[in-house]
C-alpha cells in the first residue's frame, strides 16, 4: 500500500512517543486518523485537538467507519501490545494492510536521506539537538523525534524542501532493522532488552546488521572505543566522534563556568570555539559533538552549527530543569539505565560540586530490574540519599522475587535509602530536606513532578517567608 492510495490510519497504541509522532505525520497528509490507547494523556489529548479520533478501551465496536475499508486503510500497532488485542484481531482476521511502526518509518525512509540516531543511550537528544541545528540551517529537515522538543513543542517536525528525514532509530523488537540509512549515529552498546535478545552479544550483533543498511554513498558516526564491529558496505564512510578523546570529531577544553559548560569543537578541517551547551549536562558535550557532526556531512556551516546548539532548549524529561535556584535544584531526567543513571549523576555533581543531591528512582521493567539491579544500585550510590519506588510494570507481568528491594539491598553503605510509594511520596519529600533532587525513570513518575514541583516551591516560599 503506497501512500497516496491510504485514506485512514488506525493505530493501535497512538499514544506512544514514536507512534503519535506518525500519527501528526498522516494528520499532515490529509489522511483521516484515528486509533486505540490505554489511557489518556497529555499526548492524546493533543492528538484530538488535532483531529485525531481515539478511544481508551479495547473495543472493536468503537472502530470508526472509516477505518474499516482493507483497500484504503493502514493498520500501525506497537510491539507493546498484546497478541490477544480484540482490535488487532479484528484487523488480522480480515487481511488489512497491518505494519509496526517501524515497518512505516523504513519506507519514509527509503525516499529520503534519513539521518537516524541509534544506541543504548542518547538516541532522543542527539537526534532532537540534530533536528535543531538542521532546521536553524539552510539545510532544515523532516524529523520523528522519541521525545518533546522544547524548541517546537512536538515531537514531529516538518519541511515542505528538505531531503533530510532526522529518525530515532529504536533498537527494541529489532526496530531499527527496518530503517534505511543515509548517515547514522551509533552512540553507545550497552546491553539492554535482553528479555528480547537474551544475551549482550546478540544484541551488539544486532547493531552490527544495522550498519549495514547504511545506503552506499553514506556515513557512519560511532563513538570511539564501543565494542562495535561494524558491517558496512563498499562506499561507506566511517568516523569516530568523542568527548574525551581524539577522535575525528571530538571536545576539547570542556569547562564550567556560572552553571554553564563551554567546550571547544574539533572536526575534520573544522574548529568551532567556546560553544556554549544550552542544556548543561556533561553527557550533551558528547550528545552535541554527534549532532553537531552530523550536521557539518550535510552542509551545515559550523556557525549555524554553534548558534542552534546555544539556542537548544532540550527535550521534556531528559535532564529537565524543573526548578533552578539558589534555593532549590529540581531535575525530571528520562534516565531508566544503569549507564544513564550514572552520567546524570555525574552531571548534576560537577554543576553543583559539593551539594547534597537526593534522587527518587523508579525501576522501568521487571526483566531489566532482573538483569541490571546490581548495576542499578551501582549507578545509584553516587547519590547522597536514594528513594526507591516500586518497579513500573510497562508491557510486563510480574517477575517473581524481582522487587525494588533488590536495588536497596544493593546500595553501597554510606548512602541514605528509603523504600516509599508513590501515594507516600509527597508526604516524605514534605518531612526531608532537599538541596538537589531529581527523579528518575521511564515509567509513570512523570505524573508527579509537576505535584513534587509545586510542593518544592511551597517549601522555598515559606523558607523565605520564616528569614
Amino acid at each position: 500500500m503506497e501512500i497516496k492510495d491510504i485514506k485512514s490510519v488506525y493505530f493501535i497504541g497512538i499514544g506512544g512517543i514514536g507512534m503519535s509522532a506518525l500519527a501528526r505525520y498522516f494528520l499532515s497528509k490529509g489522511k483521516y486518523v484515528a486509533g486505540y490507547d490505554l489511557t489518556r494523556t497529555d499526548l492524546t489529548a493533543h492528538l484530538e485537538q488535532e483531529n485525531a479520533r481515539i478511544h481508551y478501551e479495547d473495543d472493536v465496536m468503537q472502530i470508526p467507519e472509516e477505518c474499516k475499508n482493507p483497500d484504503n486503510t493502514l493498520v500501525i500497532f506497537t510491539p507493546a501490545i498484546p497478541k490477544d488485542h480484540s482490535e488487532l484481531n479484528y484487523f488480522i482476521s480480515r487481511k488489512f494492510t497491518i505494519e509496526k511502526r517501524a515497518q512505516v518509518l523504513g519506507i519514509i525512509s527509503k525516499s529520503t536521506k534519513a539521518l537516524c540516531v541509534a544506541g543504548t543511550h542518547g538516541k532522543t537528544t542527539t537526534s532532537t539537538m540534530l533536528a535543531h541545528i538542521l532546521k536553524s540551517s539552510k539545510a532544515d529537515c523532516n524529523a520523528f523525534l522519541g521525545g518533546i522538543s522544547k524548541n517546537y513543542d512536538s515531537n514531529l517536525l516538518l519541511s515542505p524542501h528538505s531531503e533530510y528525514t532526522v529518525i530515532e532509530a529504536d533498537e527494541f523488537d529489532r526496530s531499527f532493522h527496518w530503517l534505511s540509512p543515509y548517515i547514522t549515529t551509533i552512540t553507545s552498546v550497552d546491553a539492554d532488552h535482553l528479555d528480547i535478545y537474551g544475551t549482550a552479544e546478540a544484541y551488539r550483533e544486532s547493531f552490527s546488521i544495522y550498519t549495514s543498511l547504511i545506503k552506499e554513498d553514506g556515513c557512519l558516526l560511532k563513538k570511539k572505543g564501543i565494542p562495535l564491529h561494524e558491517n558496512v558496505k563498499e562506499g561507506v564512510k566511517v568516523y569516530t566522534y568523542s568527548a574525551k578523546e581524539p577522535a575525528d570529531f571530538h571536545a576539547r577544553n570542556i569547562r564550567t563556568e556560572n552553571g554553564e559548560i563551554y567546550y571547544d569543537f574539533i572536526g575534520k578541517d573544522v574548529e568551532i570555539e567556546n560553544i556554549r551547551l544550552g542544556v548543561p549536562a556533561y553527557v550533551n558535550v558528547e550528545n552535541s559533538v554527534a549532532a553537531i557532526a552530523m550536521s557539518l556531512i550535510c552542509g551545515v556551516s559550523p556557525s549555524e552549527a554553534k548558534h542552534a546548539i546555544e539556542t537548544y532548549k532540550g527535550v521534556d524529561r531528559r535532564f529537565d530543569f524543573k526548578i533552578k535556584s539558589e534555593k532549590t535544584v529540581f531535575i525530571n531526567d528520562y534516565a531508566h539505565h544503569p549507564e544513564e543513571i550514572a552520567n546524570s549523576i555525574k552531571s548534576i555533581k560537577a554543576l553543583y560540586p559539593g551539594r547534597h543531591v537526593t534522587g527518587i528512582f523508579q525501576p522501568h521493567l521487571y526483566s531489566r530490574t532482573k538483569d541490571f539491579y546490581k548495576e542499578f544500585a551501582e549507578s545509584l550510590s553516587m547519590l547522597d540519599t536514594v528513594i526507591l519506588l516500586p518497579i513500573y510494570p510497562a508491557r510486563e507481568l510480574p517477575i517473581k522475587g524481582i522487587t525494588s528491594e533488590l536495588i536497596y539491598n544493593n546500595l553501597k553503605q554510606g548512602v541514605k535509602k528509603i523504600l516509599c510509594s508513590k501515594e507516600e511520596l509527597l508526604s516524605l519529600l514534605k518531612s526531608i530536606n532537599t538541596d538537589i533532587l531529581v527523579t528518575l525513570g521511564a515509567g509513570d513518575i512523570d505524573n508527579l513532578v509537576e505535584p513534587i514541583k509545586d510542593m518544592l516551591l511551597q517549601k522555598e516560599e515559606k523558607t523565605t517567608d520564616s528569614i
